[in-house]
């Protein structure tokens, strides 16, 4: 009778990956459940993991043993939840938004991008930070922050203040666009249409266009889910400038995110065989754990006193983006 053994050291290293696993896999229920138990549908799981992480890193330590699987939870199922956000979008839906719809995306997107990389070279914002609040202001909040970092590689730190951004000022969005449909005169589905185009989180704009009725509700959501799928395109340019920045060593020190081509298979999987109602609704329940175990991971490896030191001006250069891209939509939908 002969032996099948392991790999030397491979049990031994999946158990090391078990207690940090497990403490972000609490964290994201924990957060999960708040996010339930408080009724606010807009309040995101993955901002409220990430909170939670920072609290336990910055007031009780984080032992060495844990690691390893707060390490892999920022990595592999980070990438991983990604590819599953592709079950979430399927071509049909960005088409239903027509021509004029995915040209106010697109361009409200791609002006935004610029604007905020330009304008944190003004501030004097580092680079890879700028970027990320680019990332998360024009396309997703949360979920781009960290997707774009695989390739951005910023730190920790970064990753946390452009998700800290893009909270403060998606919400702040999210309060004030219902308030001012009416003054400004706009149909439910325009108002959809901008929300969708420039609000950051997929929550926030939920929360803002379902509140100017039906029509406004489905437009927003269609115009969002039509910026998510440009996460794949922007991650592969980001990689390409931070390779360029990294000399003529970069293909071998920034990866290639082959995760992103993972998500457009996933689209375009979803877009040929959609996925039955009762399947979708739990991919979607364990897309959210997945990515909140990520953000609870990323806030167990936060420094708040690193983060002080950052100052106002990212603050800053949140807050013109997010000027930006609220007058951006605005003025594309008026005027397209």
């Amino acid at each position: 009778m002969s032996d099948v053994s392991l790999p030397q050291n491979a049990a031994p290293r999946s158990l090391a990956l078990l207690p940090g696993l497990g403490l972000a896999a609490a964290i994201a229920l924990a957060a999960i459940a708040l996010q339930r138990v408080s009724g606010i549908a807009a309040l995101s799981p993955l901002m409220v993991a990430m909170v939670i992480g920072m609290g336990l890193r910055n007031i009780t330590g984080v032992h060495a043993g844990l690691a390893p699987g707060i390490a892999f939870s920022l990595k592999k199922i980070l990438r991983f939840a990604i590819v599953l956000l592709g079950f979430q979008l399927t071509l049909a839906e960005i088409g239903e938004i027509g021509i004029r719809g995915v040209a106010v995306v697109v361009l409200t997107l791609g002006a935004t991008l610029a604007f905020t990389k330009a304008m944190g070279r003004v501030l004097g914002v580092e680079e890879r930070l700028a970027e990320l609040i680019a990332a998360g202001t024009s396309i997703c909040g949360a979920s781009a922050v960290i997707a774009c970092n695989t390739v951005t590689r910023g730190r920790d730190e970064d990753v946390a203040y452009a998700i800290a951004c893009v909270t403060v000022f998606g919400s702040l969005s999210m309060i004030l666009f219902p308030l001012l449909a009416g003054p400004l005169g706009l149909a439910p589905q325009d108002f959809g249409l901008w929300a969708g185009a420039s609000i950051h989180e997929v929550a926030q704009v939920v929360g803002a266009s379902f509140s100017g009725g039906e029509a406004a509700g489905q437009a927003g959501t269609v115009a969002k889910l039509s910026r998510v799928i440009l996460l794949a395109p922007v991650i592969l340019s980001l990689g390409m400038l931070a390779r360029r920045r990294s000399g003529g060593d970069g293909a071998a020190t920034v990866p290639v995110p082959w995760f992103v081509f993972g998500f457009l298979a996933v689209v375009l999987l979803n877009s040929a065989l959609p996925l039955p109602e009762h399947v979708r609704g739990p991919a979607v329940a364990a897309t959210t754990f997945l990515l909140a175990m990520a953000l609870a991971a990323m806030g167990l490896e936060t420094d708040i006193r690193k983060l002080r030191r950052e100052g106002l001006r990212p603050l800053a250069l949140g807050a013109a983006a997010w000027i930006f891209i609220s007058a951006t939509g605005l003025g594309l939908v008026l005027i397209l």
